[in-house]
């Protein structure tokens, strides 16, 4: 059996290129005992994959030249000699870009099973996946949500903020949403359940913050970083909540990839606190998480937002659209 894959070319500038990859054709060994092959059906994109492809993020190997780029994905399971996957099993995990993968379910390949709800499999890597789950953990946990509070979301049109609105609402509580173009913002109160948008690249984003609450704000769920997070900590009410999920203004800003906060001290004015996290620590309570969401979404509490394109070769186009700010929702790859 054939199998195409996307290898590291070069490392990345200030934007990812098709020319950064080999698109390669290799054949597939025979399985050994113990392993398992999957079809993939969906691929994943986030910002940290550039710095995959340049000095790992801290937290994988960085790649080689030559290496499979890494990256998440959702599959169908078509040949198994492991006895705790079975063949029509849905499973998502570290796939890579490529159209099969070869796994043995070791911790590194961080395989779930998918379970079956009647909803696409690629919500696997959205809304009931990482992603949903880096919303859903963000908001409820590190951002300590409670009822009928003011929630400021930055990015708030991207695979994580597109969740965050409608999971405040859901708690009783109302979320304002920052994107960059006026498309964006109508999506973001005529589909994601935003109280009100705000185009930061309109007007004077400040001021804006202070028409939808006046009492400032209780809780910063930030994707954003950098300047967008400086104008933030001036609205913090008092033992408000700041959370550091994503700070894609900053990678690879050449201009200024090192911004400095001006209004830090805001925190500690205000008995703020303002943390970051690591998705994986919350692990234990990922079923519970999804058996939640999947309720809600066949309740129509929780609608999901995804930006599709087709093709393993499309992959680092995907990628891109990220640092373009273009993609609508999670950005994915249909594969198979």
């Amino acid at each position: 059996m054939q199998n195409r894959r996307l290898t590291l070319a070069a490392r990345p500038g200030e934007f990812i290129k098709t020319t950064d990859f080999n698109l390669e054709t290799v054949t597939l060994r025979s399985l050994k005992q113990g392993e398992f092959l999957i079809k993939v059906l969906f691929l994943s994109v986030a910002p940290v994959m550039k710095f995959y492809m340049l000095d790992g993020a801290g937290i994988e190997e960085p790649l080689e030249i030559g290496d499979t780029m890494r990256g998440r994905g959702v599959g169908e399971i078509i040949e198994s000699k492991h006895p705790d996957f079975q063949i029509g099993d849905i499973v998502q995990g570290k796939c890579g870009w490529q159209e099969y993968v070869i796994c043995d379910g070791s911790p590194y390949y961080m395989m779930y099973k998918v379970n079956k709800h009647g909803i696409s499999y690629s919500t696997a890597l959205g809304i009931l996946g990482m992603t949903g789950f880096t919303s859903y953990f963000g908001l409820y946990k590190v951002g300590e949500l409670k009822k009928d509070e003011n929630v400021l979301v930055s990015a708030a049109a991207g695979g994580v903020g597109s969740n965050v609105a409608q999971l405040a609402n859901i708690k009783g509580s109302r979320a304002v949403g920052l994107a960059g173009t006026d498309e964006k913002c109508r999506m973001l109160t005529e589909k994601l359940g935003y109280y009100g948008a705000i185009n930061y690249k309109k007007g004077n984003v400040s001021e804006r913050i202070d028409h939808f609450f006046p009492g400032g704000i209780d809780v910063f769920f930030d994707n954003v970083g950098g300047e967008i997070l400086d104008i933030a900590l001036t609205k913090l009410k008092r033992y408000s909540r700041v959370v550091l999920c994503g700070r894609i203004s900053q990678y690879g800003n050449r201009d200024n990839p090192n911004y400095f906060l001006k209004n830090w001290h805001k925190v500690g004015a205000t008995r703020s606190k303002m943390a970051g996290f690591f998705i994986y620590d919350y692990e234990k309570d990922f079923p519970q998480a999804e058996k939640e969401m999947a309720q809600w979404i066949k309740e129509g509490k929780l609608d999901y937002q995804e930006d599709v394109l087709e093709g393993l070769e499309n992959m680092p186009i995907a990628l891109n659209r990220l640092f373009e700010h273009k993609n609508i929702g999670k950005q994915l790859v249909k594969i198979s």
